[in-house]
């Protein structure tokens, strides 16, 4: 995160003795990455953040590799994958590598169950849903179509207010999550000409301590790899913290959009950056103002990069028969561009209404047996002369 919070009662210098009325010490934990020399926060506990009563496997699967899919052009219905389950059981995997993983989810349960991913952030996407996240640091409410940015080893739950309909899109980063480097000044700043400031991210509100002993249930995600610990005493016990590590949320209507003579490159829309891809957003805005501009995008081939895009909601203007909740991939080596005609009929259009979310990866994306249970067969053939 950019910028410095503090929250509740902190002591006036790091690592010093802490102590309650009673003369018993807070507990003090660093929250810290990359090896104690880059960004983190201070928790203050009322007990050691260490007692477990227990530690036992979990068994949970999102999607198995699909050994022979083949290197083309994607789309698929991630709906069709829906089961039941809470914010994280629910979650399928549609895309991966060793940098990132791409899931959906519709949530239907509610869980008294905490849940920690220990070797990722995660970026979740509220496609659908109103509720609020619970963590260490405290509450932070949750809006339709927010961005949720969760750092790497937050025990958090997700809570909704109904699961009548609660869809999520979710990226899971094995690299820190940040604002982009060209969106900041030299102190960390967002810059006048960044397209969201400060004022724009939410950040959690600290709640009274919740001191209690009992056997409290903690989901740990290791990659592929899930246990189960059992907590003595309750994870929200923070009576303060402080430092630039936490949750925090980013509604994409917030985003403000460059726009151009002629059609802009998706890298104007960038809104997160982690190590070996990037997180994009289309949001609606007025179409390029020369007077010969073509608003579609041309065609390109991803000599470098996948891209996959999540369509969340609008007029979707290089292509028919797109959907919320429908997924495109489109692979590196593989040409791709409007539809037939879409090109033309772009002309002279002078906005667009379009919510989408866009994930570019430096390495090749293996799929899953979602996808092939999901993608529409005749995609390939949607740019053919009828």
């Amino acid at each position: 995160m950019p910028f410095y919070v503090k929250q509740g009662q902190v002591p006036h210098k790091r690592h010093i003795a802490f102590e309650k009325e009673n003369g018993e010490l807070y507990r003090e934990e660093l929250f810290s990455t990359h090896g104690f020399s880059n960004i983190y926060s201070n928790k203050y506990h009322h007990n050691m953040p260490t007692k477990a009563l227990e530690v036992a496997p979990y068994r949970l699967g999102h999607g198995a590799h699909w050994e022979d899919s083949l290197v083309q052009n994607y789309k698929l219905d991630s709906r069709s994958a829906d089961r039941e389950g809470n914010f994280f059981s629910a979650r399928n995997k549609i895309f991966y590598n060793n940098d990132v993983a791409i899931y959906t989810a519709k949530v239907t349960q509610d869980t008294a169950e905490f849940y920690r991913n220990a070797y990722a952030d995660e970026v979740v996407f509220v496609h659908e849903g109103e509720g609020t996240l619970y963590s260490e640091y405290g509450t932070l409410e949750i809006k339709k179509w927010d961005y949720l940015v969760i750092p790497r080893g937050t025990t958090h739950q997700l809570k909704f207010n109904n699961y009548s309909n609660v869809r999520l899109f979710v990226i899971e980063a094995f690299s820190m999550v940040e604002v982009p480097k060209h969106c900041r000044n030299e102190y960390g700043q967002l810059l006048e000409s960044a397209p969201y400031c400060e004022r724009d991210l939410r950040t959690p509100i600290l709640q009274a301590a919740v001191v209690e002993r009992g056997a409290f249930p903690l989901v740990c995600k290791f990659g592929d790899k899930y246990q189960l610990t059992t907590l003595e005493w309750h994870p929200f016990d923070l009576v303060g913290w402080d430092g630039c590590v936490y949750p925090w949320a980013f509604n994409i209507t917030e985003y403000a959009p460059k726009v151009g003579k002629i059609h802009l490159p998706p890298s104007d829309h960038l809104v997160f950056t982690a190590h070996n891809f990037v997180v994009c957003n289309f949001v609606p805005r007025p179409y390029d103002f020369h007077e010969r501009a073509i608003p579609a995008p041309y065609y390109h081939n991803n000599i470098d990069s996948d891209e996959v895009l999540y369509y969340v909601d609008g007029d979707f203007m290089s292509r028919t028969g797109i959907e919320a909740g429908y997924i495109t991939l489109h692979q590196k080596g593989v040409a791709h561009g409007p539809q037939p005609g879409r090109t033309e009929a772009s002309i002279g259009k002078k906005e667009t209404y379009e919510y989408a979310v866009m994930v570019d990866t430096f390495a090749p994306l293996k799929l899953t047996e979602h996808v092939q249970h999901c993608m529409s067969k005749d995609y390939n053939r949607s740019w053919l002369e009828n």
